[in-house]
């Protein structure tokens, strides 16, 4: 990682840190990410994406460990995730009782991830945990698949971004139920 970049990245933590969304590459395309533990931010992201509350947001980590503070899965629920991990598959796992509404929505699971991409595993590192991730679009528009597009639906002041390419995945990650292993939204 060169130095530029690795200061983005710092950067980009900060922000996260101070309460601000950011954007970021993921495997098929830019997320829209804040602390999960901040609800002000949170709920800033949703507004400013015109998301409704009830449909839940992802969580995206580096490792497994940050995100079990947020998920009760069995030992079943286990052996279907991991093997798929890091990598570009989304679980939906029932939620810890704490979870707030803000991120699981009407439901009593949260979706996750473990992401293989650099830039999330760098972010979520120097961040030292997991982050919120949707698609960087205002909801109904296609996803930014691009630092440029990203900048051409929000505002600096609205998000920080943190440029680079995406896994070039054609389709959003597929996203599977851990109790069960039902495929929720193909690739």
């Amino acid at each position: 990682m060169n130095k530029s970049h690795s200061f983005k990245i710092r950067m980009a933590s900060h922000a996260l840190q101070q309460g601000r969304i950011i954007a970021y590459p993921t495997e098929s395309v830019y997320g829209l990410g804040c602390d999960p533990f901040n609800e002000v931010a949170a709920l800033e992201l949703l507004a400013l994406k015109q998301r409704p509350i009830h449909k839940g947001l992802i969580l995206i980590a580096s490792d497994f460990s940050q995100l079990t503070p947020f998920i009760k899965p069995n030992e079943a629920m286990l052996e279907r995730i991991l093997p798929s991990w890091p990598g570009p598959v989304t679980w939906v796992v029932p939620a810890q009782d704490w979870v707030p509404s803000y991120l699981k929505g009407h439901h009593n699971s949260l979706a996750v991830r473990v992401s293989a991409h650099p830039v999330v595993q760098q972010l979520c590192q120097q961040f030292n945990g997991a982050i919120i991730s949707t698609s960087a679009n205002i909801s109904q528009q296609a996803p930014a698949r691009s630092a440029l597009a990203v900048r051409q639906h929000f505002s600096e002041n609205e998000v920080f971004v943190v440029a680079g390419k995406t896994s070039q995945l054609n389709q959003p990650t597929p996203i599977y139920s851990a109790i069960d292993g039902r495929c929720l939204r193909s690739a």
